[in-house]
Formats: C-alpha cells, structure tokens, sequence
C-alpha cells in the first residue's frame, strides 16, 4: 500500500493527518518571502512537519482509503496498522523512511525521530503555478543631480551688446503688415469657396446613396441549423495544468493540450482570480490518480489533483 500517496492526497486539503500510532503530520502556510541577499521572491506556501506525540486515530486516513480502494473502514484500519510495524521496524534497524513528496524520517541517536520536509511540491492550492523569481538591483541614474549642481556652481558671465540704429526696419514693418492683411483676405476666400464645395459633394453624395438603398433588394432566406455534439466533462477529480492570470494565455493552454489529445477545459477562477485549465475531470478517484501519475511521468511533473464539486 502507497501509504505516502494518500497521506499526500490529504494534506492539500487538511492541516493534520495523522498515521495512528505513528505520528502526525502537519501543514502551516507561510506566507510569501523575500530573500534580500540573493533578491529572489517565493510565493506563499504550506511547510509541513512531523508530531510525533500526535498518534490517536481520528479517522481521516483510513476513511480516505477506505474510499478510494472501495474497502470497509476496518480493512484499511488494518492495513495501515500493518504498514506502521514496518515502518517502526525499518527504523530502529537505523534505515531512512522516504515519503515521496513529504518527507524522509529517520531516528537519531537518542532514538527519537527526526523529521526532515521534502519541498518537491507546495501543498498550497491558491499558490499553484507561481514560482520563485529574481528581481535584479535597480540603480537610479544621477546625472540630473550633476547637471543641476554644475548649474549651481558655474557663474553665468552677461557681456553687453551695442546695439545699432537700423531705420529700414520700420519700412520693412509696414509691408509686412500690409501683405498680411492682404493674404487674409485672400486665405478667407479661398476657404469660403472649399466649404461650399464640400457642402455640394455632400449632398449629392447622400442623393446617390439613397437611390441605390431604394433600388437594392435584400434576400434573407433563413440558414440552415447547425447542431454540434458536446460531450460536457463531469466528476469532481481534475488534474490541474495550470493557472494563469491573463485569460488569454488560459484559452492557448487549452488549445495547445487538446492538440496533444487530451479533453483540456478551463473550470474558472479561483479565489486569488487565476484562470485554471484542467488535462481533464473524472467521476472516480482511482482513475483520477491513475491519470494524475502518468501525466507526471510523461507530460508535466508539476500537475496535481483538485477534488472540487463545479456547479
């Protein structure tokens, strides 16, 4: 039994999973982080631990198998207590207990465990699809501050000019106002005569226009009826691809994976407003997960399993 499989299962929606007689585990978010030396940002996510003290048996787990295997609750009770003796047993022979995309436990010298989390996958379902960037340093340019304090600093020298008597100028003056008041008179006309023009062309434009409306005929004879089979997904188990702010790049998603074959479909936006596109939806959990792992190993290690009732 892939005990760690369905451990996994749960904690994307639970904060505490317990192993009975084992130990728990548990997730806390954490909210997004800045690392100032090396300017990279990391988006919000679930860190998981490991309790040892916490073993009672709440039921969750083995109700969860009991469903996915279609077993009765006390089968799977029994299976995972068969599970936990080996586990004890492996480690007090001093192995090492990998949990795929948990974690690895392993007692120490004083014979307590040691727990040391697997961040492969971030259990934070509104923070699929954002991952860490860089933001490189950004220096401000200075040289407005040069130029201003050179300004400052650099004495403005004013050298007088003799200035010369020029009396042609007063000539030169009154042509130029002479010919101004001229060429406006002449300007006005001319713009008058365009106006009236365009005016004429307007109208006869609009006569032309209502007579070819007047002897045109429209024929519009009803289409015929186009029926298109859609076959609508159903199911509560959908292998998420991603999430995309931008709608647009949401819909290329969709068409990209129905051309490599797969029933691809966009199931809205969750809370944080990111557009989420599914491989496709399933009615049981067993070919979800089925599904869900061979996409993993073919097509995209970062696809996961949201079970969502849609409307």
């Amino acid at each position: 039994m892939q005990l760690e499989t369905y451990i996994s299962d749960l904690l994307y929606r639970y904060e505490c999973v317990v192993v009975p007689n084992f130990g728990a585990f548990l997730t806390e978010r954490q909210s997004a982080t800045i690392n100032a030396e090396n300017h990279t940002f990391y988006p919000p996510k679930k860190v998981i631990s490991f309790n040892e003290q916490i073993q009672k048996n709440d039921g969750l787990l083995a109700r969860y198998i009991a469903d996915v295997e279609k077993i009765p609750f006390e089968v799977a009770t029994k299976k995972i207590k068969k599970r936990v003796k080996a586990l004890k047993s492996y480690l007090t022979q001093g192995e090492t207990i990998t949990f795929n995309n948990i974690g690895e436990i392993i007692f120490n010298t004083e014979g307590k465990i040691v727990f040391e989390p697997s961040y492969n996958l971030n259990y934070l379902t509104d923070a699929f699809g954002l991952s860490p960037f860089e933001s490189s340093v950004i220096s401000r340019e200075v040289y407005k501050e040069t130029a201003q304090a050179i300004e400052e600093t650099t004495p403005i020298v004013f050298t007088p000019e003799k200035r010369k008597n020029r009396g042609y100028l007063k000539y030169a003056a009154v042509a130029l106002i002479a010919l101004t008041l001229g060429g406006f008179g002449a300007s006005k006309y001319y713009v008058d005569q365009i106006e009236t023009h365009n005016q004429l062309a307007q109208e006869q434009a609009t006569q032309q226009l209502e007579s070819k409306i007047q002897e045109a005929t429209f024929s519009l004879n009803p289409l015929p009826a186009i029926t298109l089979n859609v076959s609508k997904q159903t199911g509560s188990y959908h292998i998420v691809a991603g999430a995309f702010r931008v709608e647009e790049n949401c819909d290329k998603k969709v068409t990209q994976l129905k051309s490599e074959g797969f029933s691809a479909r966009k199931i809205g936006a969750n809370k944080y407003g990111l557009h989420q596109v599914v491989y496709a939806s399933y009615e049981g959990r067993l070919d979800a997960l089925k599904a869900l792992r061979n996409i993993k190993r073919t097509h995209n290690r970062d696809a996961w399993l949201l079970v969502k009732k849609l409307d």
